[in-house]
């Protein structure tokens, strides 16, 4: 199986500094800016969509009754919010595409 990297934060902003001729502090705060724009949206309970990115939504899985396994006692879980994203049809369609 082939090892596979990590894209971080600052590679981001490597790459907003050699494509778009940003200076560090430029690229770091763009990329920041970013992230806390998507964190405050789903934060207000809206979602944030980046169109032929993907979106990042809010489930609310429901209630349901669960297992303890330390005692096998049942107990009720309660709903809880769980984020996940999905894909663009543009960068699914590209990362279908390679080879």
């Amino acid at each position: 199986m082939e090892a596979r990297e990590t894209l971080r934060k600052a590679d981001l902003a490597r790459h907003l500094m050699e494509h778009l001729e940003f200076g560090k502090a430029d690229a770091d705060l763009l990329v920041n800016t970013f992230l806390e724009s998507i964190i405050a949206s789903r934060r207000a309970g809206e979602g944030a969509e980046l169109q032929g990115f993907g979106s990042f939504r809010l489930r609310d899985p429901r209630a349901r009754l669960g297992r303890n396994p330390r005692s096998g006692e049942s107990i009720q879980v309660p709903v809880k919010g769980v984020a996940y994203f999905k894909l663009g049809k543009e960068l699914r369609g590209n990362l279908l595409d390679r080879p």
